[in-house]
């Protein structure tokens, strides 16, 4: 009974461990600002600055549209931590990912055991984007 929750709990630790952000400074960081007032942009609004190059990802699980989300937010997190009120979003993708997962056998004087091999097709939802800074009014 406990070999498959330490299972299960094996396989969710490892789906949640693998998200990742990754950033490559461009300019001067700003103060912080709130997450929520990030903007995403589709090309950079005029006066705008550049702040860093910023890559997220989600955690491994089935291409849904949540993992989506999970990685612009992060990209937005990122962002204003830098002090960014925008990113220009750069591209949304995905990658496989194969999960495996296997239990072994074996033998004990009379005893035997048995064993058990999943694979599990999963992906990975990437974002890459620019963070900026843009200043009030600008572009209007």
């Amino acid at each position: 009974m406990k070999l498959p929750l330490a299972i299960a709990l094996g396989v969710v630790l490892a789906a949640t461990g693998c998200a990742s952000t990754s950033r490559v400074m461009l300019g001067q960081a700003r103060a912080p600002v709130d997450p929520a007032s990030v903007q995403i942009y589709s090309t950079p609004p005029p006066g705008s600055v550049e702040i860093a190059q910023l890559e997220s990802s989600s955690a491994v699980g089935f291409g849904t549209q949540g993992q989506t989300d999970a990685a612009i937010a992060r990209l937005k997190r990122e962002a204003a931590a830098l002090g960014a009120n925008g990113v220009i979003l750069m591209g949304v993708g995905g990658a496989g990912s194969p999960v495996g997962m296997s239990v072994g056998a074996g033998t004990f004087g009379s005893h035997v055991g048995g064993g058990l091999s999943v694979g599990i097709p999963t992906q990975q939802k990437r974002a890459a984007g620019v963070a900026i800074w843009v200043p009030p009014g600008a572009g209007r």
